[in-house]
Order: C-alpha cells, then sequence, then structure tokens
C-alpha cells in the first residue's frame, strides 16, 4: 500500500498543567529534510524527538511543531548583584584616577560587561516529558494516518495511469499485422517516384529484413513486463516511491524505443499517447513516499 508524501497530523493535550498542542507536516522531497520547532524546555530532548519524527516521516521535507500556553522563555535573565558592584567600584575608582570631570554612564558599561548578566533555562520535568512525548506519537499517527488515505488515492490514480499504458500497447498489436503492408506501400511509392524498376523478389527479401530491424516484439514484452511490475511494487509495504520512479524510467526507455523501430506513423501516434500517460505517472510518484 502506497504513502503520500504530503501528510498532516495534530494532537492536542495536557502536559504538567500546560495546553500543548503538536502539529506534524510535510511535503515532497527526495530525502529527510526535518525541521523541529520546540519551546526552551523541550530542547535538552531534542534528539529523541527528532528520532522519532524521522522513523515515522522517513522522507520529505517535513516540520514538527510543539507549541503551548505558560512557557517561560528560555531567556530568563539575572544579574550577578555582587560582580555588578565590583565592576562599578573599579571603573568609578579608574574615572577618580584618570578623569574626574568625565561624567561617563559608569553603569552602562558596567551591564555590558562579561558574566554580569546570565540566562536561565527552563526544565520540564519527567511526567511533563513522557506527557509531551505521548502527544507527539498521536500527531505522528494521525499524520501516518493521512498519508496512507492519500497514498490509496495516488495508487488508484497511477493504476489507471499504468492500465491505461497496457491498453494501449495491446491496441498497437491490432495495428502491428498491417504495419508490413503500409510499409511495402511506402517503399513502392517511394520507388514510383524515383521510376527505378527492381527486382520483385530482391524487393521483397530487403522488406523482409528491413521488418525485422522493426520488430519491436521484445519490447512489448519488456514494457507489459514493467507494467505488471509497478502494479506489484504499489501492493508492498514498504516505501516504494524510489523504486516506483525506476520503474517509470524503464517504462519511458521501452516506449520511446517501440515508436523509434515501429517506423510508422499509426503507432507512433498510439506511443505519444503513452508518453502522456507516462508523464502522469512520473508527476505522481513525485508525491509517493
Amino acid at each position: 500500500m502506497l504513502r503520500s508524501m504530503t501528510g498532516f497530523g495534530r494532537a492536542e493535550g495536557i502536559a504538567n498543567d500546560r495546553n500543548v498542542t503538536v502539529e506534524v507536516r510535510s511535503l515532497n522531497g527526495k530525502q529527510l529534510d526535518l525541521f523541529l520547532k520546540v519551546p526552551g524546555a523541550y530542547k535538552e530532548h531534542e534528539v529523541q524527538l527528532r528520532q522519532m519524527a524521522g522513523d515515522v516521516i522517513v522522507r520529505g521535507k517535513s516540520e514538527v511543531c510543539i507549541s503551548g500556553d505558560r512557557f517561560l522563555s528560555n531567556k530568563r535573565i539575572s544579574f550577578d548583584t555582587e560582580l555588578v558592584r565590583a565592576y562599578y567600584e573599579e571603573l568609578k575608582a579608574i574615572r577618580k584616577s584618570v578623569a574626574p570631570e568625565a561624567h561617563t554612564d559608569l553603569l552602562a558599561h558596567v551591564l555590558r560587561m562579561p558574566d554580569v548578566v546570565t540566562t536561565a533555562t527552563e526544565t520540564a520535568s519527567e511526567e511533563e516529558i513522557s506527557n509531551t512525548l505521548d502527544l507527539v506519537r498521536n500527531a505522528l499517527a494521525g499524520f501516518d494516518a493521512f498519508r496512507k488515505s492519500e497514498g490509496q488515492r495516488l495508487q488508484e490514480v497511477l493504476a489507471a495511469h499504468v492500465d491505461r499504458i497496457g491498453e494501449l500497447l495491446a491496441e498497437s498489436e491490432t495495428l502491428d499485422p498491417g504495419r508490413a503492408e503500409r510499409t511495402r506501400e511506402k517503399l513502392r511509392s517511394k520507388l514510383a517516384e524515383l521510376e527505378t524498376k527492381v527486382d520483385q523478389d530482391r524487393f521483397e527479401q530487403e522488406l523482409v529484413f528491413y521488418l525485422e530491424k522493426m520488430d519491436v516484439t521484445e519490447e512489448k514484452v519488456r514494457l507489459r513486463s514493467h507494467c505488471t511490475y509497478f502494479h506489484e511494487t504499489m501492493a508492498q509495504e514498504d516505501p516504494q516511491g524510489r523504486k516506483l520512479g525506476f520503474i517509470a524510467q524503464e517504462m519511458g526507455r521501452e516506449i520511446n524505443t517501440l515508436g523509434s523501430k515501429a517506423n510508422d506513423a499509426v503507432i507512433q501516434q498510439v506511443v505519444v499517447r503513452m508518453k502522456d500517460e507516462l508523464e502522469k505517472i512520473k508527476e505522481q510518484v513525485l508525491n509517493v513516499l
């Protein structure tokens, strides 16, 4: 079952008398690009939170945001009063001995001195962290359920496009028997334009060799096999986005070869429609986890 890389999950609850909200969202991306936004009280648990989120998100440009009320700022400022007094007395003594007439605001200078101001970081209790982690798990579960739902829709769309390529392949096979006659008439017309006489037996021999070079049986077999493999891969549980992209590339290779080797306007029209379906597949596969 496919999962979409686009997802959203949200959970709200109480953690140590705080109202905490956890939101998880992601968009498609080649690798895991995770932005984690947490209050200062949870900073020391950022590695654990990042690991939890990464295990579920796996891939994509993602964001996990934890917010709530009554979170104290991690910039709780305090002053070392004794150090302020010491700095101030020292500067006052220097002014008295060097420039007693100066009117410098000594206190302003003191407050810019090293170690005068300290920042206290708020911490959270074990119970609060445990409750918050439960909310993160709930948000990630909702996020994953959202991606499964979107993945189901993607799978139906992709299956329809793959099946359509199979239908067009079958249509090209119904046109193939008439290709020899169309090629024969085209060559005869060209010879008539050139007013050239040729040996009929030699003409038929050359036509056989020409048609053998234009044979696309192997390409059709491989394309049909790729379509089957695409369906089988979508049914697997593990993330399959990259593999589906590779299969789509192989499908495109066979479709291109089919069009170039067929050398037939009617079949090439069918090939163009195959390419249109394939481009839609490639576009949607970019959103698959």
